[in-house]
């Protein structure tokens, strides 16, 4: 008997729907929906931007966040930035995937959207990995945000139509 995923969709709104998998599946496992408005009936009522959240340590094989992160924090946040992150990291099990889309920077709707409060790049990507870390602090005009950032992930995909990003990062856990 196959053991099901455990999915997490944060930000869900009303739109259930999967838009990126890492097996090809269309449907969901085992979903969890986290949403700050009630009325959208996730099965837990949460606002993102109050950390930790409401779940274990390494509970989910995915977590799915769509058009959402465009709206947690502010630009330049740095420090938000990597909490959020560091949390997701701590909720999946380790080789767990964080699936996500974001209007790109070239999208009208990136600051088109008065809610938007900060634009997430496919480049932001190489700040969570603490290999890029080792491989370019010193090196490369790279930033060094380790004393504040511990999780690592590895970019397994990452996609900019212009008007859409799309990624997939797995959690690295030892």
């Amino acid at each position: 008997m196959t053991k099901q995923k455990t999915e997490l969709l944060i930000g869900c709104g009303s739109n259930h729907t999967k838009r990126l998998a890492t097996d090809g599946t269309k449907g969901w496992d085992n979903l969890t929906t986290l949403d700050y408005n009630a009325t959208h009936r996730p099965t837990v009522v949460w606002d993102l931007m109050k950390l930790p959240l409401p779940f274990k340590d390494n509970e989910f094989d995915e977590i799915h966040a769509y058009e959402v992160l465009e709206h947690l924090g502010q630009q330049g946040d740095y420090k938000l930035f990597f909490a959020q992150f560091s949390e997701f990291w701590r909720l999946l099990k380790p080789n767990g995937h964080f699936l996500a889309t974001c209007p790109s920077r070239n999208s009208v709707w990136a600051w088109g959207d008065p809610s938007h409060t900060r634009i997430m790049q496919l480049e932001q990507l190489v700040f969570l990995s603490q290999e890029e870390y080792r491989k370019q602090v010193g090196k490369t005009p790279m930033s060094d945000f380790r004393n504040i950032y511990q999780a690592d992930f590895r970019t397994v995909f990452q996609e900019d139509d212009g008007e859409t990003i799309k990624f997939v990062l797995q959690a690295i856990k030892i």
